[in-house]
């Protein structure tokens, strides 16, 4: 069983995919994740990838597919993965496709945890994270026992520049334009599926596992 995450940044999506994972036995990747390890093991995968960071550049998206496809040949996929933040864009869903093809396979779901800006603005917006330890809370949701403390540290919890509402707003119109068009291209595909993900967590999750079986 092979699945994409699709939803905007802070939908939850990370989250479920572990779930997902976790569930069924299968790899949770994310391209984050296996950018560094290909970057840390200095594979010539990850060498290639670490030339174009170092200079500030976009790795192509033929390199990112080479350095996913090499993960998703390892024995712990056989039996499928769910792909977390790829493809983002059409062009790297079609070389996706192209190269899983020639591989005699494809993608069976792509999911979509779909939240109106406005729900992601606010929950992303009341994230706090401890400057020390890295823990974090959610001012509604998963608040520290002393407000702005963190409880594990006793170090002082923060708003990060990556949760101000002008920054999300960024974010999320860079989400529109770039990832929201996949919606559309795996609607033709047949294989889109959309949960509500402004209801609680664990009911987002049942959603997803009923269309999985």
């Amino acid at each position: 069983m092979k699945i994409i995450m699709l939803g905007a940044p802070g939908a939850g999506k990370g989250t479920q995919a572990k779930m997902i994972a976790e569930k069924y036995g299968i790899p949770h990747i994310s391209t984050g994740d296996i950018f560094r390890a290909n970057i840390k093991e200095g594979t010539p995968l990850g060498k290639e990838a670490k030339g174009y960071m170092d200079k500030g550049q976009l790795v192509p998206d033929e390199l990112t597919v080479k350095i996913l496809l090499d993960r998703v040949a390892k024995d712990d996929c056989k039996n499928g993965y769910v792909l977390d933040g790829f493809p983002r864009t059409i062009p790297q869903a079609e070389v996706l496709d192209k190269a899983l093809t020639e591989l005699n396979d494809k993608v069976d779901f792509a999911i979509d945890v779909d939240v109106p800006d406005e729900n992601i603005v606010k929950r992303m917006g009341g994230r706090r994270a401890c400057v020390t330890c890295g823990a974090t809370y959610h001012i509604e949701h998963v608040p520290p026992k002393k407000e702005g403390i963190c409880d594990k540290c006793g170090s002082e919890l923060i708003l990060r520049d990556d949760d101000k509402p002008e920054t999300v707003q960024k974010r999320l119109s860079v989400y529109h334009e770039q990832t929201q068009p996949l919606i559309e291209y795996y609607t033709k595909k047949n294989i889109l599926k959309t949960v509500d993900g402004t209801v609680d967590m664990m009911d987002v999750f049942k959603a997803i596992t009923d269309i999985l079986g």
